[in-house]
């Protein structure tokens, strides 16, 4: 019963963080980490919102240059 449990709550967060495109996961957590690897070397917060969020959406159309090229 309990590995059945653990089981389906580890593929429930697969589905949804991974999802249809591994593609986008990965650049959301390759940005993340270099936002906490910042935070940590003690740049300061207010810089690195903008900045990472425009890095998250250049990820996401980069993405979607990659899925259209090979299509």
């Amino acid at each position: 019963m309990l590995l059945r449990f653990a089981r389906g709550f580890g593929q429930f967060w697969y589905d949804f963080i991974i999802g249809d495109d591994w593609k986008i996961a990965a650049a959301v957590v390759t940005v993340l980490a270099v936002a906490i690897a910042a935070v940590v070397g003690g740049v300061h917060g207010a810089v690195l919102i903008p900045l990472f969020a425009a890095a998250i959406v250049a990820g996401f159309v980069v993405v979607m240059f990659i899925d259209v090229a090979d299509s």
